[in-house]
């Protein structure tokens, strides 16, 4: 059966598993070839550590300012299959929102109903946290992801950011909301 629970540190890896390959997959063709082959579950699993231990002490991770998230994982079997992670917003005229910051399930668990159960309980977790509205960014051209955050109750705002990636210059992204 699916569980949905909190993180812990031993969970880096295969939380990094996921994010490589759904980038990989998910990505491919919105985003340069190259950019996506240099994905690194090695690399992906330090970042994952330091952030998973920042948030089980309440701090933010790096790259989030001052805004503290928490990360869920969706585990069948002891295998980790998909991971949602949100807090408040991290952007500057969003810090009275919820933030849905990443949601991403290993491509060969999707239309299993894994992004379902971790989208429903991130709701429920920014719910329970005090927001009344959240946000989330999605990388223009995704159509499946947009097609799922839309039968999830979220819409476009019209927002829209540029350039901002982290390790990948070049993104365009569309901002979409929902209330809670």
């Amino acid at each position: 059966m699916l569980s949905i629970r909190w993180a812990t540190v031993e969970d880096a890896a295969g939380v990094a598993a996921v994010h490589v390959n759904a980038w990989r997959v998910a990505y491919a063709g919105l985003i340069d070839q190259a950019v996506l082959d240099r994905q690194s579950v090695e690399a992906r699993t330090q970042m994952w550590r330091n952030s998973i231990t920042r948030s089980q002490l309440g701090e933010a991770p790096d790259g989030y300012g001052d805004v503290a998230h928490r990360l869920l994982v969706a585990e069948l079997d002891g295998e980790i299959l998909g991971w949602a992670s949100f807090g408040g917003g991290r952007d500057d005229d969003r810090r009275e929102l919820g933030e849905l910051a990443g949601l991403y399930v290993d491509p060969t668990s999707w239309t299993h109903g894994v992004g379902h159960a971790l989208i429903e309980r991130a709701q429920q977790e920014l719910a329970a946290a005090g927001w009344t509205e959240a946000y989330l960014w999605v990388l223009d051209g995704n159509a499946r992801a947009i097609r799922f955050y839309e039968r999830h109750g979220w819409r476009a705002d019209g927002g829209e950011k540029f350039g901002e990636g982290g390790s990948v210059d070049g993104l365009h992204e569309l901002r979409y909301v929902r209330p809670l």
